[in-house]
């Protein structure tokens, strides 16, 4: 199935291991943590981020209830600028489309700008089945090829990585691809990038053929949006003669206006950047009147592409995944991300907007997709964050309920209806302490005041059961005093919290 890691179980067996992996969790957890103290303090400079966030969802929702015509405006733009549009109804068919016009050219090499699209439909192993290398010249995903490996974030592909481990990586296989890493290599990141600005180099003079996705298309002009860090989209957009890029069908805006908004939510979001150094915008093809322009692509492909989309678009709660811009900000807040990364999800879209985007593109049937809605602990901060308001934990919910009701099939083909889990004894047990004590105030305040005149007897750990649920975290300590106790203390007077 395309956008699946294959041979991978589903996300409780792959998160009980990820777990264990104490370098992956350090370097998940310095890694988001940073992005997100950087996102919080970008976005704490715009006064208006409420109201941005507000437009951005109903740009996003205006679109899909007509994306049939606006799709046909953003053809008719593409096509008149001098651009062909191709037209995918899955993973299978835009991979034929861009296979057989890279063999049209004649050429068996193609540079890539980093495309969420093309690895959702598997192009790079389709396009090596056809003889055709596939070049990933974005920093991040050229470490994941180059360590036979798979993105584990969508942003930063290699957030899994640390700088040591992609030292090793560019020392031992850069010499496959024809220039080896520059001797007495160090692990600092101007060394790491310089050691890829000169392996792609040559490669970004060579090619004939560019693939690129697109963050946004513009209806009215037929234009296409990449932003970007690095420069190297740029570079794969205007040197090669040919350029084809794969977009899936909800990445249409109407206007240049609605761009204006995306443009200000997304970099803060993502990178955490006022805006991004590199925004790539091109309208068709650089041949003006028969005169080719100075650069830019001669011949321009854009691959619609639907895989799913139209089915979720379907469902009158999970089409708000569609609105995603790919920013990556539920990733770094998410606690089940934090801990599991990426990988656990078996998909190229990790994380809560993956839990619930996967499953509608793929379907829930299979084990590992049914599995991805119970990815979470409902806690809401993917919400918080989210640039064009998704309710992440609402469609979360809902395709549960599409789980329990439609059951899976299994991989020897058998279908097993699933029940609603009851949960551990010992869960259900404190549960129903915890329902006892809620409803009685007096019982509470002195378990509460117990609990902190005992605080430092308490053990970090649970024991018996409760070792399945301490072994990858320890339980929180105890605060010395508690909240009624506070408030009576700082404010005075009888206890104001009820």
């Amino acid at each position: 199935m395309s956008g699946t890691f294959v041979g991978m179980p589903a996300f409780p067996e792959a998160a009980r291991e990820a777990v264990h992996d104490t370098t992956l969790r350090g370097n998940l957890r310095h890694a988001t943590a940073t992005i997100r103290a950087k996102r919080a303090k970008a976005v704490a400079e715009v006064a208006d981020w409420a109201a941005l966030r507000e437009a951005g969802k109903q740009i996003k929702d205006h679109t899909l209830r007509h994306l049939d015509r606006y799709l046909v405006q953003l053809e008719e733009a593409v096509t008149a600028a001098g651009g062909t549009v191709h037209w995918a109804a899955d993973a299978d068919e835009a991979n034929r489309i861009v296979a057989d016009l890279v063999k049209a050219t004649g050429e068996s090499e193609v540079v890539k700008v980093k495309s969420m699209a093309t690895q959702e439909t598997g192009l790079n192993e389709a396009l090596e089945a056809e003889g055709i290398r596939a070049y990933e010249t974005d920093l991040a995903e050229l470490i994941v090829q180059l360590g036979k490996d798979r993105p584990s974030h969508i942003l930063v592909p290699a957030i899994h990585r640390n700088r040591g481990e992609i030292r090793d990586i560019f020392r031992s296989e850069m010499g496959e691809w024809g220039r080896p890493a520059p001797d007495g290599l160090t692990d600092t990141p101007a060394a790491l990038a310089e050691a890829a600005r000169l392996h792609l180099r040559e490669k970004f003079l060579r090619a004939k053929v560019g693939i690129s996705g697109a963050n946004f298309m513009v209806a009215e002009t037929g234009t296409l949006v990449v932003v970007e860090s690095e420069g190297n989209g740029r570079m794969c957009l205007t040197l090669p003669e040919t350029l084809i890029s794969v977009v899936g069908i909800e990445k249409i805006v109407p206007t240049w206006r609605d761009l204006e908004v995306f443009l200000q939510t997304l970099p803060r979001s993502s990178t955490a950047e006022r805006m991004n150094p590199y925004t790539s915008m091109w309208t068709g093809t650089s041949d003006v009147d028969g005169a080719a322009t100075a650069d830019g692509p001669r011949t321009f492909h854009l691959v619609l592409l639907d895989n799913g989309r139209t089915d979720t678009l379907a469902d009158e709660v999970g089409r708000q995944a569609l609105r995603c811009i790919r920013c990556s900000a539920c990733l770094n807040v998410c606690p089940v991300y934090e801990r599991a990364g990426g990988h656990a999800y078996g998909s190229v879209y990790p994380g809560p907007i993956g839990a619930i985007l996967s499953p509608q593109l793929r379907g829930t049937r299979s084990e590992i997709d049914a599995s991805l809605p119970y990815a979470s602990s409902l806690c809401g901060a993917c919400y918080e964050v989210c640039p064009v308001a998704i309710d992440i934990p609402e469609v979360l919910v809902h395709l549960r309920e599409r789980v329990v009701q439609g059951g899976v099939v299994t991989e020897r083909g058998a279908k097993v209806l699933l029940k609603p889990a009851k949960g551990h004894a010992a869960e259900r047990a404190a549960m129903r302490a915890a329902r006892w004590a809620f409803g009685r105030p007096g019982a509470l305040r002195a378990g509460q005041r117990l609990a902190s005149r005992t605080r430092r007897f308490h053990p970090r750990t649970l024991p018996g059961p409760g070792k399945a649920w301490s072994a990858s975290r320890e339980l929180p300590p105890v605060p010395a005093e508690p909240f009624r106790d506070w408030w009576q203390r700082t404010h005075g007077g009888k206890d104001g919290a009820k």
